[in-house]
């Protein structure tokens, strides 16, 4: 036992920066995946047949392939038509593309399950269908899908590992590199386990606070099923 104290507090400082680009990822991630999710789940519910066509077809394009592939097919595809991206770039906009997907469907069966005549009495008050979405559809919206989206954010955060395979050091980049370096895996890993554990904990937390403070009495979300 003591002998993996000392490791830990050998090996703990370098992991604790890989935690930080793990939660600087995932955050960017997500706000960028946040942002598209909207549009993508606007222009299904409220743009033409070609857009709602073209946002369903990107949606179920992404939701219907591995990530994994999709972080391959961008640092390792993409250099063979000349675009390099450098690792983090790469995996950013991997995760982002990816999220993006899901939170659109998210905030479209919140967007669907507000009533329609809510809609139909603003347009008839002479509000216009952007003042619409953003006086009365967006913010009960947002109520509604804040349990399935802040599973979303704990996702991310544990999907984020997979840039470790770009070489990207995060989290699990530097425990893997630091595995390596000094032959103890097992360690290392629960270490880097614990992290993770202790960070799902306190966005969890936090989420909690959040979710209690804007529910919506009687609702219980869904998150992302696998």
């Amino acid at each position: 036992m003591g002998g993996f104290i000392a490791l830990a507090g050998r090996f703990l400082p370098d992991l604790l920066q890989g935690a930080g680009v793990t939660i600087e990822i995932t955050l960017v991630c997500v706000c960028a995946g946040f942002i598209l999710g909207w549009a993508l789940a606007l222009g299904r519910i409220y743009g033409g047949r070609a857009l709602h066509w073209a946002c369903t077809a990107y949606v179920e394009l992404v939701r219907g392939t591995p990530l994994l592939v999709q972080l391959f097919l961008l640092y390792f595809g993409l250099p063979d038509v000349g675009l390099v991206l450098p690792p983090v770039l790469a995996a950013g906009i991997a995760f982002g593309l990816n999220t993006a997907a899901y939170q659109a469907e998210y905030f479209r069966g919140a967007i669907q399950s507000i009533p329609a005549g809510q809609v139909s009495a603003a347009r008839a008050l002479g509000l216009t269908r952007l003042q619409t979405i953003r006086y009365i559809v967006f913010p009960q919206a947002m109520r509604i899908v804040l349990p399935a989206w802040s599973n979303e954010l704990i996702y991310m955060l544990k999907y984020s590992s997979l840039a470790f395979t770009l070489g990207v050091p995060e989290l699990m980049g530097r425990a893997n590199l630091i595995a390596s370096r000094n032959f103890r895996y097992l360690e290392v890993y629960i270490l880097a386990a614990a992290i993770y554990v202790g960070l799902v904990l306190l966005l969890s937390s936090v989420l909690g606070l959040l979710g209690r403070r804007f529910r919506v009495p009687g609702l219980a979300g869904q998150g992302r099923e696998n």
